[in-house]
């Protein structure tokens, strides 16, 4: 499996990146902060790559411009860690190398490794830990929403022949959804909820459309008439879209309705639908069903009102909720 955030592409590792991965972990600023000592070889790094790198759930961290290693994080998953967590928790462990430090490029690797932990493997509890001293560690964990727990003393580091102290941080998967927000968009973002849209759309929809379907809603897309004539809604996770429902509220028919494809069954739909009905009078609700998104839509309450129809290559079929 590979994972994509804005700058980088997390892909397993490979024995082809031995010395890749010895250009960063033979400086002695990156190991020993984290309890392993620095590689002495480009043979050494390869069989660390056949030994250790190659478990489940561990990346090497590569820029998009070149898919070349520059660091690693993974997930020890339930009882592969030591002490054993039970099987719905896992530690995160991540390093960088050097030239790269400062950059924000770990913390956004690892934000994108809980929303894997969390929305694709549905873990409910991560760990992480530091050792005393190491600011850089403690500050990536506090960015990621991580929050102090306990702390170890005299925690054996044997790959260095070193005892130190060890704290470490929890965040669990409630926390995590607790850092969602869902509000009214404002203008200026209006044009990335709309990427979002063809984004979602080209991954779950179009695959059944006919290409006159993909190209009505693409021309949809840029309609700036039809357009200006919504309201928008978005779900956040920090900073970060992930969810757009838009609304001609005059009639009360939704128009766009999609949520990241990284972020599905999480209720992010959900909320995004009661947010928004909290701003429209009592009275039904319409919108047109694509084929992957009506189970949601059942779900949620609403219920079809004709068969499924084809309109300029875009099938749906109409539904409609009544709000109480």
């Amino acid at each position: 499996m590979t994972l994509q955030t804005e700058r980088l592409l997390l892909r397993p590792w490979e024995e082809a990146d031995a010395a890749d991965l010895y250009e960063y972990a033979k400086d002695d600023r990156v190991g020993p902060a984290a309890g392993w000592a620095p590689h002495t070889s480009v043979e050494y790094s390869r069989n660390i790559i056949k030994d250790v790198l190659s478990a489940p759930e561990t990346y090497a961290v590569c820029r998009k411009e070149d898919h070349r290693p520059i660091g690693s994080v993974g997930l020890m998953i339930g009882g592969v860690t030591n002490p054993g967590l039970p099987p719905q928790a896992a530690e995160i462990g991540y390093w960088l190398g050097v030239p790269f430090w400062g950059q924000g490029l770990i913390p956004e690797a690892v934000t994108e490794l809980i929303r894997h932990a969390f929305a694709d493997l549905q873990l409910d509890t991560l760990w992480c830990g530091y050792f005393d001293g190491n600011n850089k560690s403690k500050r990536v964990q506090e960015k990621c929403g991580f929050s102090y727990h306990h702390t170890v003393k005299d925690a054996a580091c044997p790959q260095i022949n070193a005892v130190r102290t060890e704290h470490f941080t929890r965040l669990t998967k409630q926390d995590w959804l607790n850092a969602f927000t869902v509000r009214k968009l404002t203008a200026e973002e209006i044009p990335s909820a709309l990427a979002l849209a063809w984004k979602v759309f080209s991954a779950y929809e179009a695959p059944v459309y006919t290409a006159e379907g993909v190209e009505e809603f693409r021309r949809t897309l840029q309609n700036e008439a039809y357009l200006a004539d919504l309201d928008y809604f978005g779900a956040f996770h920090g900073k970060t879209l992930v969810g757009l429902l838009a609304i001609r509220t005059k009639k009360q028919h939704i128009c766009f309705y999609f949520v990241d494809g990284g972020y599905h069954r999480l209720g992010i739909g959900t909320r995004l639908f009661r947010y928004m009905t909290q701003a429209l009078p009592s009275g039904p609700i319409t919108l047109n069903a694509a084929p992957f998104g009506l189970p949601f839509y059942q779900a949620l309450g609403f219920l079809p009102t004709a068969e499924e129809q084809t309109v300029n290559g875009i099938r749906f079929t109409p539904m409609r909720y009544v709000k109480h």
